[in-house]
């Protein structure tokens, strides 16, 4: 049996997944969780083969809690499912460690394949993102820009994006604040902006192009 943990800050998320999954015969969900930190105390205590996590998250986001997981437990595999577009998000994700990235529109067949490809030690990515990679196409200017990045400047990004400070970023990724301080200016040359605003807007609308 599959053990399975789920993270996300929506209850109504977590409920449903509950229920899709209560009738399989090969996957169980062991627990559910809402924030990036009580992943991390969970797989402390409790065995755990495939967390299947959103990216954004309350405490520790997403990426962040990937870096951790891929240092102290490289045998739990995570898989992202995220509403975010995966042709921005989903090479970040792989680079910092997720083994799958899905989209919340998908159904539950999908997940469940997903879970089963990524236990037999593959990668799961959507038909079309795999294709656009191999053949290195990309439909998406948004995505193209991200895909540029490192993985530590998506995450600064994204932890700007939804409001974070200076102080509260280098807590969260355990670095110090004038390290955010150049992710913060690299970014902003590589945006061509001059300040946070023009930077966080820019940043959403390349994710939505």
């Amino acid at each position: 049996m599959i053990k399975l943990l789920i993270a996300d800050n929506h209850p109504i998320t977590r409920k449903g997944l509950e229920v899709l999954f209560s009738a399989s015969s090969n996957i169980k969900i062991v627990a559910s969780v809402d924030n990036g930190d009580a992943i991390l105390e969970y797989i402390k205590k409790h065995p755990v083969d495939i967390i299947l996590t959103e990216a954004d998250l309350p405490k520790l986001n997403g990426l962040t809690v990937l870096r951790y997981l891929k240092h102290d437990y490289p045998n739990v595999k995570t898989i992202i499912l995220s509403g975010q577009p995966e042709e921005v998000y989903a090479v970040n994700a792989i680079k910092a460690g997720a083994y799958g990235y899905i989209h919340k529109s998908v159904n539950v067949i999908t997940i469940n394949e997903a879970i089963l490809k990524v236990v037999d030690g593959g990668i799961y990515l959507s038909n079309d993102l795999t294709q656009q990679l191999a053949f290195g196409n990309r439909v998406n200017k948004g995505g193209n820009f991200y895909k540029k990045l490192s993985t530590r400047e998506a995450e600064v990004l994204k932890l700007l994006t939804i409001g974070r400070k200076n102080k509260e970023i280098s807590k969260e990724l355990d670095i110090n604040e004038k390290t955010v301080s150049t992710y913060k200016a690299r970014l902003m040359r590589k945006l061509k902006v001059t300040n946070l605003v023009d930077l966080v807007s820019q940043a959403k609308l390349n994710s939505e192009l």
